[in-house]
């Protein structure tokens, strides 16, 4: 006997036979082979537990199966429990091999027929069971480790064997199928594997008899579920493929697969915000692009128009600027609402980004169905919206593009609106524009000017023009307006009502705002440095300079660096710009006051017109504007107006000064209803800073201008005399 078998516990009630076999393991040829005789299965069990005991284990157990306390397979089975890992091999009569064959399929190495024995064959036989006993503890622990592997891996495992029956599952498997191991090992995979098309709800076909089929890796759809034992569904993806044996015969089929619900959520919700505003939960460009081309693709068949509705809200930005822009976001949210509620369901309303927003109307049988619903987008927009306990007052203003009629692709449909949007703003804000192709002229005019003006500053292409204002009574120069005018190095000047408003949509008002002020600030002081009369400065200020938040600050560092004195200073402002947001504007107007500035309330007559407003606002003077001024002469109610308003801003303790005046009538008519002072072609044009330092020097020419009031009694009259004609003159703000 080789080293291999030293210990051998022999379990025979025979002591003949036990002799027997003694005998042949010496004989063949072991020196160090013990061997431990025991008469029945009892004593091999006790004997077996000490040797556990103390550590010793057999190397083979040659187990008799007639032994008067266990016979047959019981023995077998009793024999594996008190030595689990021993090799065991069964000695059986001539007329029990049978019995022998069922012991193997109990876990016994090997059988020997005790009359049939051999010295060699006892030896071999011993050698053999010992060896297969080592194969398959190393095969069983090979596959507890893989076991261990594929539980511990993140993926579900499941194989079959030929037939499509379930052969293993691993703990993940068994997670998600709700199967466990001992339930599914053995049932036809269709059972436990339930795959359905997520969206069709259609049975999807077996993978796994795809993969033995094809002999190769297949996959599952995409968009397809699990349903698991509780019906629960879960989103998957999978692969199946072959298993093969040494010989490249196919016995099955692995599958694995995996939860991929979260990705797939994750997936949908950044498809989503791809094409979805984050704020309002519209769509975003993308989507609307996308929206219009179908829509496009769709009209000739269904023989209607496509409209487009492009929306910019009228006051927003001071809201997000005062009140912050969680405020503004909620605002955008409520906006957002109300325009769905406008609209069918088959139109499509997406938010550009800020406060701009596009509605697709996708079916407009017609012209008038585009204006009906911009009509009723401007009522819903106009009226009150709830944030946080506030009523806030937005209006919109609506530019609308048709197809085919004013494009035949998305992105010329939406920018056509946006041009007709802007003129709907240009026309008085809160109405709505169709776009026309004298538009698209215009917007690329105004595009040419936005680009020059961004380097008109740095190319000092800006001038400033002086008006004298004049004291009716004396003829005096009492102060000067000081208006912004543009050369365009291509263009030639440029006219404030082109140019104005175009830096203030652009933003570009505040740092020409800011020239000017500089520039008119450092004129004055220059004139009071010459020696001159003393002259009030005049400066127009647009809304947006207004509620900037230093813009208070920044007109009190404009005196401290010039050294004027805050009484030379006056700031004119529209009805419109104090009546945008008129709380904010009271406060702001005192603060200007408090630091000693005027303020002119300029244009009366155009706006709100109210002199109930005047009690509100701390302002110095009131401008009549010209559009009064020319009535003046006229029969009508106009005329009884200025006298009217003259008379109303004196009682409130306001200067009152007239705007355009142009005729000798129109001077004299002011003069005797005791207007303060006047401006207009009729004493001067705006003059460039040179020759109106001449004209402070010398006085209008022949004070008696004052005196021809009553002599001249026509214009050409005024005309001969000296004074120029009206050309443009009056107009609000800088655009004078």
């Amino acid at each position: 006997m080789k080293n291999s078998c030293r210990t051998i516990l022999l379990v025979e009630d025979d002591p003949a036979e036990a002799r027997r076999l003694r005998a042949m393991l010496k004989e063949e040829g072991s020196r160090d082979l013990e061997l431990t005789h025991v008469g029945c299965l009892c004593e091999a069990e006790a004997w077996l537990a000490g040797q556990g005991l103390a550590g010793q284990l057999v190397d083979i157990i040659l187990l008799d199966l007639g032994l008067p306390d266990a016979h047959g397979l019981e023995a077998v089975r009793r024999g594996h429990a008190a030595a689990p890992q021993t090799p065991l091999v069964v000695l059986t009569d001539l007329d029990d091999e049978a019995l022998g064959a069922q012991a193997l399929r109990e876990g016994a190495q090997d059988h020997l027929v005790k009359r049939q024995i051999t010295t060699p064959r006892l030896g071999q036989t011993l050698r053999y069971a010992i060896e297969r006993k080592a194969m398959e503890e190393a095969l069983v622990v090979q596959m507890e480790r893989a076991q261990a592997t594929l539980n511990c891996i993140g993926d579900a495992i499941i194989c079959t064997d030929i037939a499509g029956n379930i052969t293993f599952i691993n703990a993940v498997g068994e997670k998600l199928t709700g199967w466990s191991r001992q339930e599914a090992i053995g049932r036809p995979i269709a059972e436990i594997f339930r795959i359905l098309d997520a969206t069709s709800r259609d049975v999807t076909p077996n993978r796994m008899e795809m993969a033995v089929a094809q002999d190769r890796t297949v996959y599952l759809p995409t968009n397809c579920v699990l349903i698991a034992r509780d019906g629960c569904e879960i989103a998957i993806d999978d692969s199946a493929s072959p298993i093969h044996d040494r010989h490249g015969v196919t016995t099955g089929a692995v599958i694995v697969f995996r939860d991929v619900s979260a990705a797939r959520t994750m997936a949908r919700e950044m498809a989503h915000s791809a094409e979805h505003d984050f704020l309002t939960g519209l769509p975003n460009r993308l989507l609307l692009n996308d929206r219009i081309g179908q829509a496009i693709a769709l009209a000739p068949r269904r023989q209607n128009k496509v409209a487009v509705l492009f929306l910019d809200l009228d006051g927003f930005k001071h809201i997000n600027d005062s009140l912050g822009h969680p405020v503004g976001d909620k605002l955008l949210q409520s906006i957002a609402k109300r325009l769905i509620d406008c609209v069918r369901d088959a139109d499509t309303v997406s938010r550009q980004g800020g406060d701009e927003f596009v509605v697709l109307l996708s079916d407009a049988k017609q012209r008038k169905d585009a204006a009906t619903t911009a009509k009723r987008i401007l009522r819903m927009v106009a009226k009150p919206h709830c944030v946080d306990r506030r009523d806030l007052h937005v209006t919109a203003s609506i530019g609308v593009s048709l197809y085919p009629d004013d494009g035949l692709d998305a992105a010329t449909l939406i920018k056509n609106a946006d041009i007709a949007m802007y003129h709907a703003k240009a026309n008085g804000r809160r109405n709505y524009q169709f776009f026309t192709p004298a538009m698209n002229i215009r917007a690329v005019e105004q595009q040419t000017i936005k680009e020059g003006l961004q380097r008109a500053l740095e190319r000092r292409e800006f001038a400033l023009h002086y008006q004298p204002k004049i004291d009716l009574h004396s003829g005096a120069i009492t102060g000067a307006e000081a208006l912004l005018r543009w050369t365009h190095p291509r263009l030639g000047a440029i006219s404030p009502a082109r140019f104005i408003p175009v830096a203030e949509d652009c933003g570009l008002i505040l740092p020409i705002g800011a020239w000017v002020f500089q520039e008119a600030g450092e004129q004055a002081r220059a004139w009071a440095a010459a020696g001159l009369p003393p002259t009030t400065i005049a400066l127009n200020v647009s809304a947006l300079e207004f509620y900037d938040a230093n813009f208070a600050a920044n007109l009190c560092a404009l005196l401290d660096r010039t050294g004027l004195a805050p009484r030379s200073v006056e700031i004119e402002l529209t009805e419109r710009v104090l009546m945008r947001h008129s709380e904010s504007a009271a406060v702001i107007l005192r603060t200007l006051r408090d630091s000693g500035m005027q303020v002119a309330l300029d244009d009366f007559g155009t706006g709100y017109s109210s002199l109930g407003y005047l009690r509100k606002f701390p302002v110095d003077t009131l401008k009549i504007d010209r559009s009064l001024v020319r009535q003046i002469g006229t029969a009508g109610d106009d005329t009884a107006i200025v006298t009217a308003v003259i008379s109303m801003a004196h009682s409130l303790n306001l200067r009152v000064v007239a705007e355009g005046v142009e005729t000798p009538e129109e001077a004299a008519f002011l003069r005797a209803r005791q207007c303060d002072e006047a401006q207009g072609y009729y004493f001067s044009r705006p003059l460039p800073a040179e020759q109106f330092t001449k004209l402070l020097a010398t006085g209008i020419p022949a004070t008696g201008g004052l005196r021809r009031i009553r002599q001249v009694s026509s214009v050409s009259t005024a005309i001969r005399s000296g004074y120029p004609a009206a050309d443009n003159v009056g107009q609000p703000m800088l655009i004078k």
